[in-house]
């Protein structure tokens, strides 16, 4: 087996294969593979017809609309083209600027950023964490306090201060695990330029070392107890964290995505469990190599710890002083971001997807109901958790995972909620990512980014991926965006009705389902959507994260991108082009809404970047801020 430590230009779902193979299943493959093809899908031959795109207005017929000029557009720019420039593209009357980048001091005591050696463990307590995923933006008296998530970190840009980039000292540990985590701060608009505010009373690090409490089900569970706390209340930390989420009670959810590669174990021969199995808990983790300094990360030490991992962190972004929660109920998973909604009769919803090759899409439904004005603080401390089954027919419906339904306890049921989920008959998902809610519609829509074992291999826990339903093509390598909209517009409801409302595809190279559906085109074709959220008109802000090689199946794709789709005609342009090798995510506003920010992540992961900073410095994932010359309100 390939070393972990040689792998760093893998992704996270390369590495979990690495170490994890899924068992190989092909019976269903040749069937799958003759079901789809670009005229049966689009037509109505296959087995999701194109009644999947119909709901409302239908994207087919708005794609011919919008071809004929018969329709005025919503999208009111001038498309971007797709490029593999070492910068960042916007359409003509916008601009761009770096807001902050990894390494930044947040405080006047820290050392200003040292790209020749990626600073210490010290350094990198007081400054902005790497790798940038979602985020959030707070107001608190005229004032903006901008919570983003640090995801994970280059080997060989954190420890640059080694000729191999492989941590070996405790102070190598102490770094990358404060390069992890959350980075809350304050920031302005001064001398025509945004950045951080610092030494402000905002301005706060959350890392793998921070303590935070247990809340929920799994509190206090044998499961959930260590050496260190025996009773199973307190963890410590949260790393890898991808996506967000934002409560109108004023808190801030970042949610825990790929955890498992954090731990090995220096016993050889611990015996793993079924249940970390389908985690995708090693022997060897990703090369970060914190069990060196850290036991809780030593399987053979501490085999309960992984248990802590896997969760929805709340924070109060304006109490610097509060403790971070982890939200047991909302289930343990890898999750991608965290899409809040208050129902028509008053309860809290929360949808879920777990990214991972065909793994589950959630929702949470809250016991107690959101008063406006009341103390909301404890509604995601209890609650139900339900799992999607879509059906061929364009209607699916939510099954609630209980003691009844699955034979697990509460407590189990948050903890593996992936076991329960399988239990229930759930169906498997092209790697679930963003999912957002439309302000100003009861409609949902997820971000199924691709997904190459569709229809070859089981998902990690023996279920089948068929193609069929929302996720109609075998190897999918380009994803699509599935939209359900709630009957009796409820969010509560058990039922809903639900299409498809873009597949990703090449039409240039393609002319089958991989040419994508009918309102993608050369112009503005794209692949693997990750980030989604709508902005106040209704318009859905579309982020990718996939193949940049702009090669092969993937010629004319370019850098991964930003577009905006009209979820009322099905119209789609892209906004943004990024740099090269990075993946764009994330995104929020500023109070006037005039600014909009996102996270630019791993610009040259595989080393041809020397993005924002140019000449041979080293690449660093930053914040941007975006806006228009004439200060017009953006989204």
């Amino acid at each position: 087996m390939m070393k972990i430590e040689q792998t760093q230009s893998l992704s996270f779902d390369e590495l979990d294969e690495l170490v994890r193979p899924a068992p190989e299943v092909v019976e269903f493959e040749e069937v799958a593979k003759s079901m789809v093809s670009r005229r049966g899908f689009l037509g109505g031959g296959a087995a999701v017809g194109a009644s999947a795109f119909v709901m409302g207005s239908t994207t087919l017929a708005a794609g011919k609309a919008f071809a004929a000029g018969e329709k005025e557009s919503r999208l009111a720019f001038s498309m971007v083209k797709a490029n593999t420039l070492d910068t960042i593209t916007v359409p003509e009357g916008y601009k761009w600027e770096v807001l902050t980048s990894w390494g930044e001091p947040m405080f006047s005591n820290a050392p200003a950023f040292n790209g020749a050696t990626g600073g210490t463990g010290a350094s990198q307590e007081l400054s902005f964490g790497d790798h940038n995923d979602g985020m959030a933006m707070f107001s608190h008296n005229g004032r903006q306090i901008l919570c983003v998530n640090n995801e994970y970190t280059n080997l060989n840009t954190l420890h640059a201060n080694r000729a191999d980039g492989v941590p070996t000292t405790a102070d190598d540990v102490l770094k990358s695990k404060a390069a992890h985590g959350v980075s809350i701060v304050e920031v302005s608009r001064q001398n025509n330029q945004w950045g951080i505010v610092k030494d402000s009373e905002f301005n706060r690090r959350i890392t793998v070392d921070t303590e935070m409490d247990i809340t929920g089900p799994a509190r206090g569970h044998d499961l959930l107890k260590t050496k260190a706390d025996p009773k199973g209340v307190v963890a410590k930390g949260t790393w890898n964290n991808c996506g967000n989420g934002q409560t109108p009670w004023g808190t801030y959810l970042t949610c825990e995505e790929n955890f498992n590669g954090y731990f090995s174990s220096s016993d050889e021969s611990f015996s793993l469990t079924p249940e970390m199995k389908r985690y995708g808990i090693s022997h060897k983790d990703w090369g970060y190599k914190w069990s060196m300094a850290d036991s809780r990360f030593d399987l053979s030490k501490e085999p309960q710890e992984p248990n802590r991992a896997g969760y929805i962190v709340e924070i109060d972004p304006l109490d610097p002083t509060s403790r971070p929660k982890k939200r047991t109920a909302l289930g343990r998973f890898k999750h991608e971001n965290a899409e809040l909604t208050i129902a028509s009769n008053g309860h809290v919803v929360v949808y879920l997807g777990d990214d991972e090759r065909g793994e589950f899409l959630y929702r949470f439904v809250s016991k107690h109901k959101y008063l406006a004005g009341g103390n909301n603080r404890n509604l995601l401390e209890e609650g139900t958790l339900y799992v999607a089954k879509f059906h061929d027919n364009n209607r699916g419906e939510w099954l609630a995972m209980t003691p009844k339904t699955t034979g697990m306890t509460d407590a189990e049921i948050s903890i593996y909620t992936r076991i329960a989920a399988s239990k229930v008959g759930a169906t498997t998902m092209d790697r679930p990512e963003w999912v957002a809610s439309n302000p100003n519609k009861v409609e949902v829509f997820c971000a199924l980014t691709n997904n190459k074992n569709r229809g070859v291999k089981p998902n990690a826990g023996g279920d089948a991926t068929p193609a069929t339903g929302p996720n109609p093509r075998v190897e999918n390598n380009f994803g699509q965006i599935v939209r359900w909209v709630p009957m009796n517009e409820d969010h509560t409801s058990s039922e809903f009705k639900w299409n498809l409302f873009v597949l990703a595809g090449n039409p240039a190279v393609y002319d089958d389902a991989n040419a994508g559906s009918q309102n993608v085109n050369q112009d503005n074709m794209f692949n693997s959507p990750d980030g989604l959220i709508f902005d106040s008109k209704g318009l859905l802000w579309i982020q990718t994260d996939g193949n940049y090689s702009n090669e092969k199946g993937f010629q004319g794709q370019g850098n991964n991108q930003m577009l905006v789709g009209d979820p009322e005609t099905g119209e789609i342009r892209r906004f943004l082009v990024g740099p090269k090798e990075c993946e764009i995510t994330g995104a929020a506003w500023n109070t006037e809404r005039t600014t909009m920010f996102i996270s630019v992540q791993h610009p040259g992961e595989k080393g041809n970047s020397h993005w924002p900073d140019g000449g041979q410095s080293v690449p660093r994932s930053s914040v941007v801020a975006i806006y228009r010359e004439d200060g017009a309100v953006i989204g």
